[in-house]
């Protein structure tokens, strides 16, 4: 091509970047203290929280640490969607003792906080210090090791980490290639007893990710063939597995369509729904996955006119033809299949909260990625239709 860039205009050049080492497996987490002992580690720092604990699932996983003789403390304070303040105590409790290896074990919450404390033990500070993009001055030495019990956020092999500061109503997003785990080690097994409820709302949030990767306006041919896998396999399985937490199959599937779609948007990037479901999570405190399950058949549709040729393959991969408008049928069809809310006033989100919902999505770095670029206005008419 001559050292051109394009063809009649079309770029085909892209960078593809994933820092993390995979292990991927059902039954592998079990064998985590013989991985430990091979890398010369002998004190771990857990990091997770009390549904994980409840669940039983930490049980195995320090039993495997005893059995190799490396010794560990937990940590097990970490709410949903952390507080800045969560991680920089984390660092804090993390810095008091000469621990060699950090494990985190839960959903996007334990594994975020992991990735935000090891930061600040790293280079000091508050982990909104580093708010933005690339602006953490030098990695941690320590290895990061983080077990998902989720299948839905990805954060298992992303470049991001998302905090809640409080004080300002908002989520604060730190990115940057320090962040990324070593090691992401995938046992589907420590997902056969999540809640139907859980499986459902982190199931949706994986199913956007691919969804809005796909869309991005930074979406190139290796993140468009992540993301494309990633949608057809979360639809093939995400309601198997919220009606039936038991099916392994079900369950195998969507921490493989999870990871898929974590490792897409790490280099593609989110869009419009990421952007608004950050400003209403930290507005009216609504979880994650149910924020995103809400808004995201109305911002495909929003998007279908920008994209409509991805449209019209998504309806395809979600089992509704290759009409672009259907698109966002299919995804709200699936919203309801799932048993998901799908009004904002089902959830305790006042309409006097709308415009400043709408006002504060555009403080998200996501927000520039979305293939339409919506006004003030759009937005909030998108709130009320979702109202």
């Amino acid at each position: 091509m001559n050292g051109t860039q394009s063809v009649q205009g079309i770029d085909f050049s892209f960078s593809f970047h994933l820092p993390t080492a995979i292990e991927f497996g059902y039954g592998k987490a079990s064998r985590l203290g013989e991985s430990l002992l091979s890398l010369g580690v002998t004190r771990v720092f857990v990091v997770t929280d009390q549904g994980v604990i409840s669940a039983g699932l930490l049980e195995g996983l320090t039993g495997s640490l005893q059995a190799e003789g490396i010794s560990y403390d937990v940590y097990a304070d970490v709410e949903p969607d952390p507080s800045l303040e969560t991680i920089d105590r984390c660092a804090g409790i993390f810095q008091e003792k000469a621990y060699d290896c950090i494990v985190a074990v839960g959903g996007g919450s334990p594994i975020d906080t992991a990735k935000g404390m090891r930061i600040v033990a790293a280079n000091g500070g508050s982990i909104g210090d580093y708010a933005g993009v690339n602006r953490i001055p030098k990695a941690s030495p320590i290895p990061l090791i983080v077990i998902p019990t989720t299948s839905g956020t990805g954060s298992e092999v992303t470049i991001f980490g998302v905090y809640s500061d409080w004080q300002n109503n908002v989520k604060v997003t730190v990115t940057s290639q320090h962040m990324a785990p070593t090691t992401a080690l995938v046992d589907p097994a420590l997902t056969m007893s999540l809640p139907a409820k859980m499986t459902a709302a982190t199931g949706i949030d994986a199913l956007a990710h691919g969804i809005e990767t796909y869309f991005s306006l930074r979406s190139r041919p290796a993140s468009d063939a992540l993301a494309l896998e990633a949608i057809a396999t979360v639809q093939a399985n995400l309601s198997r597995a919220v009606h039936d937490g038991s099916d392994i199959e079900a369950r195998v599937g969507m921490s493989h369509g999870s990871l898929l779609a974590g490792m897409a948007f790490n280099n593609g990037f989110l869009g419009l729904a990421h952007a608004i479901g950050s400003a209403l999570s930290g507005h009216c405190h609504v979880p994650h996955g149910i924020a995103i399950g809400l808004l995201l058949p109305h911002v495909v549709a929003f998007n279908t006119q920008a994209r409509p040729e991805k449209a019209k393959k998504l309806a395809g991969l979600l089992g509704k033809g290759e009409q672009a408008e259907q698109a966002a049928t299919a995804v709200a069809q699936l919203v309801m299949e799932i048993g998901l809310p799908t009004r904002l006033r089902e959830v305790g989100v006042p309409e006097e909260k709308l415009a400043d919902i709408a006002k504060d999505s555009f403080k998200s770095g996501m927000m520039k990625f979305n293939p339409r670029q919506p006004t003030e206005q759009e937005v909030l008419e998108l709130l009320w239709d979702a109202f």
